[in-house]
């Protein structure tokens, strides 16, 4: 992950972009997802980040989330979970639990990521559909909850 004074500046222009500026209590939800090793829930980011209040960090998360920063995370519950947008830290899949809406991340891995472009190539193919992208949220059971 990028140390903060690096994410701060990447994240800066992005937030301008959209009319936005990068206030103190953004600046500690970003700290906060980046030292995170999986994405976290609002609850999780309020037990971290003492002193943010619960409708500033939400409000906070939707700016940062239309700027391109923030990815939020929907397990089958609707249960959002929040992560730094993959531009910014490095591409992953996810392992999402149906039961607790737990996700962890999974580094990605060369053979999928050849299926991933295949996939792609054939979706091209198929539909005219032009992909730019990929998320893979595998949806199961964790190991608590198996």
């Amino acid at each position: 992950m990028r140390m903060s004074a690096d994410l701060h500046w990447a994240v800066a222009p992005r937030l301008r972009a959209t009319g936005q500026r990068l206030t103190p209590g953004r600046r500690a939800l970003l700290d906060i997802l980046a030292r995170a090793s999986h994405p976290l829930t609002i609850a999780e980011i309020l037990r971290v980040g003492q002193g943010l209040a619960l409708s500033s960090a939400y409000r906070n998360l939707v700016v940062l989330e239309q700027a391109g920063v923030v990815r939020k995370v929907v397990t089958e519950e609707d249960f959002g979970r929040y992560e730094l947008a993959e531009d910014l830290t490095e591409h992953h899949h996810h392992l999402v639990c149906s039961s607790c809406g737990i996700v962890e991340d999974l580094p990605t891995d060369a053979r999928v990521e050849r299926v991933m472009r295949e996939v792609a190539a054939s979706a091209t193919e198929l539909s005219g559909f032009t992909p730019k992208g990929h998320r893979l949220d595998m949806v199961g059971l964790c190991s608590n909850c198996s």
